[in-house]
């Protein structure tokens, strides 16, 4: 059993874009929120650089919200950001992520892997299957 997630997609676009979708606050709204959920774009803040801080409200369907936060600990752009990310902001640093962008046939390959060694099975499972969900949400962002 594996402590950490790990999610790739292909996207038919430039690394450049694909890179731009987790940086520009404008993009980063349309993927991060569903049609479940809303991230108001001024609910989000990214200071994308080493040490910079990004934060989002996600606003749910029974009123209620969740608050996300985290630190950027490396941003190479277009191939590599690494990042925190929790949703209990101030009690928590949040769990390391790293976004690596290649270039592959046909546009970008993204790999995301996300420590998760306090995650059951199930979590981490339900937590992949939310990032394929977000993902999903990225490609019709990216791919033109």
């Amino acid at each position: 059993m594996s402590n950490q997630i790990t999610v790739t997609r292909t996207f038919a676009a430039p690394r450049e874009r694909v890179f731009a979708a987790w940086t520009d606050p404008a993009d980063f709204a349309v993927w991060f929120e569903s049609s479940q959920v809303n991230v108001p774009l001024d609910s989000l803040v990214l200071d994308v650089r080493p040490g910079g801080t990004w934060s989002a409200v996600m606003e749910l369907p029974d009123g209620n919200t969740i608050n996300w936060e985290g630190e950027y600990t490396e941003v190479t752009p277009p191939e590599r950001l690494c990042l925190t990310m929790t949703d209990r902001p101030g009690t928590d640093p949040g769990a390391p992520i790293e976004v690596t962008f290649a270039d592959v046939d046909g546009g970008t390959q993204m790999t995301l892997v996300q420590d998760a060694p306090d995650f059951s099975e199930d979590q981490r499972d339900q937590t992949a299957a939310g990032y394929q969900a977000f993902f999903d949400d990225m490609e019709g962002l990216v791919v033109t």
